[in-house]
């Protein structure tokens, strides 16, 4: 298959699960990103744009070395993306709150080195760009159309509050570290489907 029809094929797979469905607000940083306004006011977000840069951050990240990239959120719906994203690729997860000093204070015992940070929320995770910027980590940020992504510096514009879109988003992101690498052909599957990457929700959370 050419790569043009692995692409649809991925498109199609992909339409379904949000990823490009943003909010009611976009901010001048995420308006080169967004297509149109959808009958419901939610932005939506250039699919191609998103997949183009999905490819740009593996390219990125398979030269910086993937054990030396970390991947981390205080999003509680990226939990299960990130960890299924790190066992396929070999990132390192840091989930939940940030530790400040994370990055910048050597004395600490959390304190790390890596040459990457890979986040899914530039809001949520402020404190980890903040300390990645300081220290000249490069940040590789997820963003929806009312994010600011002044310090972000590749980003990867998509929806990253829904649980299906999240899954995407880092299945996507490790089907491309591993056709990157050699170990995945463009018109092969990769062993899990994007609902193996999606955090369930609890019963008590539906009721």
């Amino acid at each position: 298959m050419s790569q043009q029809g692995a692409t649809s094929d991925i498109k199609k797979k992909i339409l379904s699960t949000g990823i490009r469905v943003g909010t009611q607000v976009k901010t001048k940083f995420m308006k080169p990103y967004i297509t149109k306004a959808s009958p419901e006011g939610l932005y939506i977000i250039d699919l191609d744009i998103t997949l183009e840069r999905i490819k740009i951050a593996a390219k990125f990240i398979n030269r910086v070395g993937i054990e030396k990239v970390i991947v981390c959120s205080g999003r509680e719906y990226a939990n299960t993306p990130i960890e299924k994203f790190c066992e396929i690729t070999g990132a390192i997860e840091m989930l939940g709150r940030f530790m400040p000093g994370t990055l910048t204070n050597p004395s600490l015992p959390y304190y790390i080195e890596p040459k990457l940070l890979l986040i899914s929320d530039p809001q949520v995770d402020s404190q980890a760009i903040t300390e990645a910027t300081n220290a000249g980590i490069p940040v590789i940020g997820v963003s929806n159309t009312d994010n600011i992504t002044s310090k972000v510096d590749l980003v990867i514009p998509a929806n990253n509050r829904g649980r299906k879109s999240l899954a995407t988003i880092y299945w996507l992101l490790a089907r491309e570290i591993l056709i990157e690498r050699g170990e995945l052909k463009e018109d092969e599957s990769l062993k899990y489907e994007i609902d193996d990457f999606e955090t369930k929700i609890s019963k008590e959370e539906i009721e």
